[in-house]
């Protein structure tokens, strides 16, 4: 933890209140009840407002974090046997805005994302409003009968991400929410267009490895056949090994490449 907050760094105090100010005064309100919130987040400061908005607050810090990041998911890609298909931000207000874009066009093709409020910048911090969900609960803090019966639900929605070339880029149980019932998508990442195909095949290891710890290889597996063929769960599996070696995931790749192996040569 001690190293994850050297990493994102701290955003001085002066600058969040000039945040804080700055959404009060954008939402006419008199004041604002701020509540930070201890996430799991190597890449904005997070917050709610008034519980009504959930605000990331972006850093030159964490952009420089991302730029790291990006560039060894791309290396993984690389060892994958495919091009690197991560993209890096300009700066800390296109990462906002891009979150902003891809939450708009997740709600666009019928997908449940945060409403998306907008994206702005102060003080060369990147600012991004979303409706907070005040109930909801992540995929992993449920628990394993509702965990299985919402696999398939949610590769369903990850192939229609795909059908519509929508691409997610870092899909894992702290990033699908569930909110009365209904799957939430959030924190989509920055993925070059013309490496599309192997992003897709990615989305969907990720999405294998988010389950597999939660309700097994053979459950998960099957899941995936209600929205995917064969042939791209095979693809898919090209890169388990990549996924696994990041330190928010960690699953069993051999079981998940056995029970792929195993629906592809049934007749």
């Amino acid at each position: 933890m001690e190293l994850r907050r050297l990493l994102r760094g701290r955003v001085e105090w002066s600058r969040l209140e000039a945040v804080v100010r700055e959404i009060r005064d954008r939402y006419d309100r008199e004041a604002a009840h701020v509540r930070f919130l201890d996430a799991d987040n190597w890449l904005s400061t997070p917050m709610v407002i008034d519980d009504r908005w959930f605000v990331k607050v972006i850093s030159r810090q964490n952009s420089v974090v991302h730029a790291v990041f990006t560039t060894g998911r791309n290396l993984g890609a690389f060892s994958s046997g495919t091009e690197g298909f991560f993209e890096h931000f300009a700066d800390p207000v296109e990462m906002a805005e891009h979150e902003l874009e891809a939450t708009e066009r997740m709600q666009e093709i019928g997908l449940n994302a945060p409403e998306p409020i907008e994206a702005f910048e102060v003080d060369g911090l990147g600012v991004l409003v979303l409706e907070y969900l005040s109930a909801f609960r992540t995929l992993d803090e449920l628990d394993e009968a509702a965990e299985a019966d919402l696999a398939p639900a949610l590769f369903e929605a990850l192939a229609r991400m795909h059908d519509n070339d929508l691409l997610h880029g870092d899909l894992r149980a702290e990033n699908v929410l569930i909110c009365d019932g209904e799957i939430y998508f959030i924190d989509a990442t920055n993925v070059r267009e013309d490496g599309s195909q192997d992003a897709k095949s990615y989305d969907i290891a990720c999405a294998l490895g988010a389950l597999e710890p939660l309700i097994g290889g053979k459950r998960t597996v099957e899941a995936a056949t209600t929205a995917f063929r064969p042939d791209e769960l095979l693809a898919a599996a090209r890169f388990l090994d990549f996924v696994n070696i990041r330190p928010d995931h960690d699953f069993d790749a051999a079981v998940i490449q056995g029970e792929i192996e195993k629906r592809a040569s049934s007749p």
